[in-house]
């Protein structure tokens, strides 16, 4: 699969790369939080990460002024598996280079995406990319095949803490709803579906 960069065009549709300073960010990621050699896990929210000055300075300068989280995803994944999206941009600060997997709703075909799709986009490390609300996306890959990565993910406040009951009348897209703010598609192959995810992504698992 051709890996494209963020700082190309071909990333325009999907989000932009960020200014700003992300060191002390990226080091206190470093410090502060675990990253598995064969999985993934992520944390809505740290509030080592919460502590640092940037925090302001993103709710104010990237979110407008909007009340938001920083958390992390971090450890080894080379599999699409799933795509969700948000109310809301996604801020991602890498501090190793990782592949982001990702797509446009405005591709979707009802509540359904076929892979073919989907495109890599190299993100290096030290680099913050803001993901718009109409991008498809999951957690980051290694760009090795034994590697690993650590990733501080910014989002509105509680994004991804436990789903809201639904009462009232029913609309399509609740089916999607696997989290707070957090709509998602799951491969057959992914462990999202054995769990009851939504299946929405047809075509091949794409395994980098």
């Amino acid at each position: 699969m051709e890996i494209l960069s963020v700082h190309s065009s071909a990333f325009q549709p999907y989000g932009r790369v960020l200014g700003g300073e992300y060191g002390e960010l990226l080091d206190t990621l470093r410090r502060t939080t675990e990253c598995p050699a064969d999985h993934v896990i992520y944390e809505p929210s740290a509030a080592p990460l919460e502590a640092l000055p940037v925090f302001p300075w993103l709710s104010r300068h990237v979110y407008g002024g909007m009340d938001v989280e920083i958390g992390y995803c971090n450890g080894h994944n080379r599999a699409l598996n799933c795509l969700e999206y948000h109310r809301g941009s996604e801020v991602n600060a890498a501090a190793d280079d990782i592949v982001l997997l990702l797509a446009l709703r405005s591709e979707m075909d009802g509540w359904t995406l076929d892979t073919a799709r989907v495109k890599a986009f190299l993100v290096p490390a030290g680099t913050a990319v803001l993901l718009f609300e109409t991008t498809l996306h999951y957690a980051p890959c290694s760009v090795e095949p034994n590697g690993t990565f650590r990733v501080a993910v910014i989002l509105p406040r509680e994004t991804n803490l436990a789903k809201p009951a639904l009462d009232g009348p029913r609309d399509d897209e609740d089916a999607l709803l696997w989290a707070k703010n957090k709509w998602l598609l799951a491969h057959p192959e992914s462990s999202e579906a054995s769990q009851g995810a939504f299946v929405g992504l047809k075509g091949k698992n794409i395994i980098l």
